[in-house]
């Protein structure tokens, strides 16, 4: 079993930026697909991005160019960075872990194993 933990949200005006972290625990998730995905009031959950063991990753496009994942195996962690963040990217964030390539995570969602709970991210005017 593996436990998701995410932190970092918060309250940040449009055209700042957070950046969130996955603390994982109970096994390694370092062959795994990372994955962040949100939900925002009143809509259905949607990916934003994934990050491979390998390192390669895949981005909604809307997110392209603001947003960078990365990863810390050694720490069993993963980060979401989010610039220029627009008020659209108000929502609840969730980390993800699958066996599966990031890629079938984003277009399929399928292969998650792991959820966390979520953090909210609220960007004001």
């Amino acid at each position: 079993q593996v436990q998701l933990v995410e932190s970092g949200g918060g309250l940040v005006q449009a055209g700042g930026s957070l950046r969130l972290s996955c603390a994982a625990s109970g096994r390694t998730i370092s062959m795994y697909t990372m994955g962040w995905f949100r939900q925002a009031p009143g809509k259905e959950r949607e990916f934003v991005v994934a990050i491979a063991w390998s390192g390669y990753t895949y981005y909604q496009d809307s997110v392209k160019g603001r947003f960078t994942i990365s990863r810390d195996n050694a720490k069993n962690t993963v980060y979401l960075q989010m610039n220029s963040l627009n008020i659209e990217d108000t929502a609840v964030y969730y980390c993800a872990a699958g066996n599966t390539t990031p890629q079938r995570m984003g277009v399929m969602k399928s292969g998650i194993n792991y959820w966390g709970k979520g953090t909210l991210v609220t960007v004001s005017s």
